[in-house]
Formats: C-alpha cells, sequence, structure tokens
C-alpha cells in the first residue's frame, strides 16, 4: 500500500507549489515591515503613500506664489552651504600649501619624499621573492594591497561581532619596504 504525503502536489512543479506550511507568524511579519507591497491602497501613517497629502499640502502652502518663494529660499541656502564649503575648503588647500612649503625650507630631502610619485604595480625584488613562498589567499593580499592607499584588510567597525566571532590567530601580512 502506498500513501502519498499530505503536502507533495503532483500536478503543479515543485518550485511553483504554494508551502501549505507557514512557519513561524513572526517570520511573516518581519518580512511584511521590511519588504511591504508596493500595491499603494491604502494610507499607512508611515508609508510614503498618503491619501490626504495633496489637500495637506494644499492648507501648508496655499499658492503657487508661496511655492515658489519656498523654493528659492531653499536653493539660496544651499548655494550659501556650498559657498562656505568651498570657502572652508579653499582655507584647508592654502593651509596644505604652506605647510609644504614649509617643509621644503625644513628638508628638502623629506619633501621629495613626501611628493614622489609612486607606480602602484612596481614590486621590489623582496616583494617578488616574498610572493613565491607564499600561500595563494597571502600571495592575493600581497598582490590586492596598493602601498599608499587605505588597507583593504582593515574591517569597517561594527556594533556587534561577525557571524564567525574574532580571529584571534589573524596577523596582517608584513609587506617588505
Amino acid at each position: 500500500m502506498h500513501i502519498d504525503p499530505p503536502n507533495i502536489r503532483y500536478d503543479v512543479p515543485g518550485y511553483a507549489a504554494k508551502d501549505e506550511h507557514v512557519g513561524d507568524p513572526k517570520k511573516e511579519i518581519i518580512r511584511k515591515t521590511l519588504y511591504p507591497s508596493n500595491i499603494r491602497n491604502r494610507a499607512s501613517p508611515t508609508g510614503t503613500w498618503r491619501l490626504d497629502v495633496g489637500r495637506a499640502l494644499q492648507y501648508a502652502i496655499p499658492s503657487v506664489q508661496a511655492h515658489e518663494t519656498i523654493e528659492r529660499a531653499w536653493l539660496l541656502h544651499k548655494r550659501h552651504v556650498r559657498k562656505q564649503r568651498d570657502t572652508e575648503l579653499a582655507r584647508k588647500y592654502q593651509c596644505m600649501k604652506k605647510a609644504m612649503e614649509e617643509l621644503e625650507k625644513v628638508d628638502s630631502k623629506l619633501f621629495m619624499e613626501a611628493n614622489k610619485p609612486e607606480d602602484p604595480r612596481a614590486r621590489s625584488q623582496t616583494e617578488m621573492e616574498l610572493a613565491k613562498t607564499l600561500k595563494g589567499s597571502e600571495k592575493k593580499t600581497l598582490e590586492a594591497r596598493i602601498r599608499g592607499l587605505f588597507p583593504r584588510e582593515l574591517r569597517i567597525p561594527a556594533d556587534t561581532p561577525s557571524r564567525t566571532g574574532w580571529n584571534y590567530d589573524w596577523k596582517p601580512l608584513q609587506r617588505p619596504l
């Protein structure tokens, strides 16, 4: 005697069959909260679509002239902020330029070293020898690391630890100079 399981339907392919068992309702609530439907048929206080928004705007901004005045004021504010930012950036640039001129007067060798153009693809002989002795992942790390740029292997600070935990055995690859 052959008995089929109750949740398998043979008239619908497996990937198209609707799952009869809906698991934990908490997961469904979280899913609906994180991924709401795009159907705009209901107003919600937290949603992006509200039925009464046109009427509320009409009460808040009664005329086109008032709306244009507010628009111009906003653009003026943005222009002032942009000018302040540009002024601050120009000030920082001038300070950096003065510092570099002072460095050139004090120590020309250090100035030349600080302004030396560097080819990111260039590898020293010791780096080439080291690359031959490394394993695959370490070799990839050595090749990916461009001198002078922020280290790629440095992780972004996070509020919570990673799923795998902290790797206490990890040591950064010491790159020869």
